[in-house]
């Protein structure tokens, strides 16, 4: 048998005698039953005692009597009675259920116990983590609790109740018992996603709605302790109007609820709101806890105004031949700054044919800056004027388009600049032969002065001549040779020669210009033939009369080059003890008719080329016959360098296969 007792008052204590209630209630209440009577005091007389219901069906009159309002079935329902004076408040809780409970600390009771056994209680808060909640009288069965309960921590224990000998010996259970904590209304409600911001476009139609924000608490969700409502407590600023938004009381959703007309951004003071937000727990009721959270509300802006320039006229001047921005174009727009409906887009709509000009935006400032990006001629066109246009990086909104402020004028005067002279053609080429007679004429050359309307003269000079072959006369351009030119100069690449001039006016200051000259120069066969190598080795008692291969080369060009004729000067060597064999039109092979006492001998070889006229050349073959015993060379007695014949003659022979 289970009995709740009510505890005993030991003093004044302010508030309810009795906090909690369990209302037996199977069927609805009738209007104007009385229901039960509660008690408060403030222990001062309960001066302008103030009761609130948390239901509006149900209403505690001035002697604390709770009376129903109207027929209604509550079964299930918490219902919350809050009391207040000046010295003193608290709230009850009124469970209405369909037994028949009385709220106090718990008794275990059995008639038939046996003599001398006691009570003993176990599970999750007795003897188990959390240990010392609850604890039992082992004689009485009275279940007490030692310390607060968190209903938020645990909602209910679940406990054992047995009788025990002295032993301690089970007698009878265990039997369970389970105790619910009762949730009282001890905590706020916490907005726990912030930071809330929403976004909403200037001049929506009211009742858009912006944004949803919605709080938590923690206490019991089947009660009103958890029920929470919303509400906005403080609008900032609170221009054009106070209350520029509304919040759902159950949702928590904000809407518009101005005129679109009052959600222009052009016209706010700023467009940025800030809202204090309340959630209420209790459905709002007075006795609830409340929490608070801001709402940021930014007003976007739209495309609702066209770019328009601040004149319709703009004036630029600028240097031929300089490229650069040359003038800066000022646009105007009331859209929010660095969004696409206030970032300008400029375009050239007429008046740049030659694509001289570009335009490109500041995207600090959203100017236009102009560009000259092809040079321009003065003497072609001293003025240039374009029309421009700018429109929104964004489309504008439909009811907006833009207008004749959305293109301008600019006006460029070119300013006349001292233009250097210009060659031409230029490079200037020429082909000539090499050695042609000092003081012959190349060309003329020419350059003319791009300013046209000055009437300059021009003066010619020399500016870069590798060689010193050139000769220019400074009034007509003639270019004459003052040496020799020579195809085969170290000055001279594949051929050509390179020479650069230069034209110099009668400007103040005076300008220049340079032209480049190419001169092609013909082989002449002015250069003899040379033979390689000029020493030679060769045994006294060698049966390989093989002395060594020559190699000839020119300088010249073909066909004034190779074949080579190769021949031993005969006015000089007898006939019968050296042999020049041809072996193919740049080599020949030089050998001995007998073997010759170890000496040194200077053969001279004469080659001869194929130009016409053919060239000469006769140059000494150093031969040295060397003694060659047991495989070693002794070339001491012939007064000279060691040399071997047959390693010569092998590298010879080994280079002519390579030609």
């Amino acid at each position: 048998v289970l009995l709740l007792t009510s505890a005993e008052d030991l003093g004044c204590t302010p508030g309810f005698q009795q906090k909690v209630f369990h209302i037996d209630q199977p069927a609805e209440f009738i209007e104007d039953q009385a229901i039960l009577n509660l008690t408060f005091s403030d222990c001062k007389g309960n001066d302008k005692l103030h009761y609130e219901v948390s239901s509006p069906y149900f209403k505690v009159n001035n002697d604390g009597s709770l009376v129903a309002l109207r027929n209604v079935t509550a079964v299930g329902k918490t219902l919350f009675v809050h009391a207040r004076t000046r010295h003193a408040e608290d709230m009850a809780e009124l469970m209405i259920v369909g037994g028949k409970d009385i709220q106090g600390s718990s008794q275990v009771v059995d008639s038939d116990r046996p003599e001398g056994s006691k009570f003993r209680l176990t599970g999750k808060g007795v003897d188990q983590e959390p240990k010392g909640i609850f604890r039992i009288n082992e004689n009485t069965g009275s279940v007490s609790v030692t310390r607060s309960l968190d209903r938020e921590m645990i909602a209910a224990y679940q406990l054992f109740v047995e009788t025990i000998d002295v032993n301690g010996k089970t007698l009878e259970g265990p039997v369970p018992l389970e105790v619910i904590v009762i949730d009282q209304n001890d905590n706020r409600p916490i907005f726990r996603e912030g930071p809330y911001v929403g976004h909403v476009m200037e001049g929506s139609p009211t009742g858009t709605t912006v944004m949803r924000i919605t709080a938590f608490d923690a206490d019991d969700p089947a009660t009103d302790n958890a029920l929470l409502r919303y509400n906005i407590r403080q609008q900032t600023p609170d221009r054009p109007s106070p209350n520029m938004f509304y919040i759902d009381p159950e949702k928590g959703d904000i809407v518009t609820v101005v005129s679109p007309a009052l959600l222009d951004r052009e016209t706010l003071e700023n467009p940025k709101y800030e809202l204090i937000i309340e959630a209420q727990d209790m459905a709002g009721l007075d006795v609830g806890l409340t929490g608070t959270a801001t709402a940021t509300i930014m007003i976007d802006d739209k495309n609702d105004h066209s770019p328009k320039f601040t004149k319709k006229e703009f004036q630029a001047t600028v240097e031929e031949g300089a490229v650069g921005v040359i003038v800066n174009l000022t646009v105007e727009d009331k859209d929010d700054p660095a969004t696409g409906a206030w970032r300008a887009a400029y375009t050239i709509i007429n008046g740049n044919p030659g694509q001289s000009f570009e335009i490109h935006t500041n995207p600090q400032s959203n100017e236009g800056m102009l560009s000259v990006v092809k040079p321009l001629d003065y003497e072609i066109s001293a003025f240039h004027t374009l029309l421009i246009k700018v429109e929104n990086e964004d489309p504008l909104v439909p009811e907006v388009s833009y207008g004749p402020s959305s293109t301008a004028t600019v006006h460029i005067t070119v300013l006349d600049v001292n233009e250097g002279p210009v060659f031409y053609p230029d490079p200037m080429m020429v082909t000539k032969q090499e050695n042609i007679s000092v003081g012959s004429v190349l060309l003329t050359v020419n350059a003319t002065d791009p300013d046209s309307l000055q009437h300059q003269t021009i003066r010619y000079s020399i500016y870069k001549d590798p060689a010193g072959w050139l000769n220019i006369n400074p009034i007509n351009g003639t270019v004459d040779t003052m040496a020799v030119l020579d195809r085969e100069s170290p000055f001279v690449h594949n051929s050509v020669y390179t020479a650069l001039f230069l034209a110099i006016d009668s400007g103040n200051p005076p300008a220049t210009g340079t032209g480049t000259l190419l001169i092609t120069l013909e082989d002449v066969n002015d250069n003899a033939p040379f033979i390689y190598p000029t020493v030679a080795e060769v045994c006294d008692d060698a049966k390989n009369l093989s002395v060594v291969i020559l190699g000839a080369s020119d300088k010249d060009l073909h066909p004034n080059t190779d074949p080579f004729k190769f021949e031993i000067h005969k006015q000089t060597v007898p006939d019968k003890v050296w042999k020049i064999s041809k072996i193919n039109n740049t080599h020949a092979l030089v050998s001995l008719l007998q073997n010759l006492n170890k000496a040194n001998y200077h053969l001279p070889i004469m080659v001869t080329d194929s130009g016409k006229p053919p060239m000469t050349n006769i140059t000494d073959l150093r031969v040295q016959v060397c003694s060659c015993k047991n495989s070693k060379v002794d070339c001491n007695a012939a007064g000279a360098p060691h040399f071997s014949t047959t390693a010569v003659l092998l590298l010879s022979l080994f280079s002519l296969a390579r030609l």
